[in-house]
């Protein structure tokens, strides 16, 4: 997760500090404070609307060392949608309590404010409904397994379901651990775990798929970012794959500020690893060489490499069209009602 770390006081910019320094390891966080109380580890700014303006879709999560009311004034133009937009928590300037605002489940601020509470010896502010009744939700499950949310409006049905103390159905492809007894095999409203997403077993579903695919690629310096998208797109849709299961766009290192690259992955908010030539020589597999592309990269072969650099199997091989390439790979799948989401 990659987090911004907002502060406009001076115990407000010591307390993002403490936050980052816990999170370091596990998330990569950029501090940001206002001009007056800004040091040499901060990037500093003299207006909030104009910074978060700049970083709302840039960023997995804001997280403001502020009064509520402030960071919900600052970031209200820009709220879109909860299955794209970033967690929000806002924490105050005396580090007391710590407030998930937006993108609770989904987003993971439900989750990264109980850290943040941790951390600060705080109090873990949530609200919502199913987390506060310690009930089955479905986005925060979906998040913690990978799965897309192929109907909002039906997550809403089951999660009032769950409320209500109503009975779920389940229909998996998939194995399954520690399955909740509210879940039974019939149901007038059930969830179905498969990469089809056809068909319904009960009533009403809810279709949830698999996001496992890992895109591997690579292109050429300055590839235009429209023709690089088409491309991709256009290989995806050959295979049946919608752009909603890719997980991750992967790619070697030296791509990092190749922007075609890049600005995909922001599109579609997809995450993106880099690897070194090190790192993806050491993946084991039959992959394509290239003795040119070897002397170029240091690796023999990217985009094949790459793609199952996470540890899933090759799906579709190497395919080059005008300095781009690219390749997919399947991870497998999980599903756990324990899971965590962070």
């Amino acid at each position: 997760m990659k987090a911004a770390i907002i502060s406009i006081t001076k115990n407000g910019t010591a307390i993002s500090y403490r936050i980052a320094s816990s999170l370091k390891n596990e998330h990569q966080c950029i501090r940001y404070a206002f001009e007056k109380y800004s040091d040499k580890n901060t990037v500093s700014f003299g207006s909030l609307s104009d910074l978060v303006s700049d970083i709302f879709g840039r960023y997995d999560a804001l997280i403001f060392i502020c009064a509520c009311g402030i960071a919900v004034r600052t970031i209200s133009p820009f709220i879109s949608s909860k299955l794209t937009d970033p967690a929000v928590i806002a924490v105050d300037e005396q580090g007391k309590f710590a407030v998930s605002l937006l993108s609770g489940h989904i987003g993971k601020a439900n989750a990264l404010t109980k850290k943040i509470a941790g951390i600060l010896n705080a109090v873990p502010v949530i609200t919502t409904a199913t987390d506060i009744g310690e009930k089955f939700s479905p986005d925060s499950f979906a998040a913690a397994n990978y799965l897309y949310i192929c109907e909002m409006e039906m997550a809403k049905e089951i999660a009032a379901a769950v409320l209500n103390n109503e009975k779920i159905g389940i229909c998996s492809n998939y194995a399954i651990e520690n399955l909740p007894d509210i879940f039974v095999s019939q149901s007038n409203i059930g969830i179905k775990i498969s990469e089809d997403y056809s068909g319904d077993p009960f009533g009403k579903t809810l279709h949830l798929v698999p996001k496992n695919i890992v895109i591997g690629t690579g292109c050429k310096r300055n590839t235009d970012a429209e023709t690089f998208e088409n491309f991709i797109l256009k290989n995806l849709e050959k295979y049946n794959i919608p752009i909603w299961r890719v997980r991750s766009v992967n790619t070697i290192n030296l791509k990092k500020n190749e922007n075609a690259i890049c600005s995909f992955s922001k599109k579609y908010g997809i995450s993106l690893s880099f690897f070194s030539a090190e790192q993806l020589m050491a993946v084991q597999g039959n992959f394509s060489r290239s003795e040119f592309v070897l002397k170029t990269t240091g690796t023999d072969c990217v985009c094949e490499r790459s793609a199952c650099a996470d540890g899933g199997r090759l799906l579709f091989p190497k395919y080059a069209e005008n300095g781009m390439t690219i390749a997919a790979a399947e991870l497998p799948v999980h599903i756990d009602f324990e899971k965590e989401i962070l």
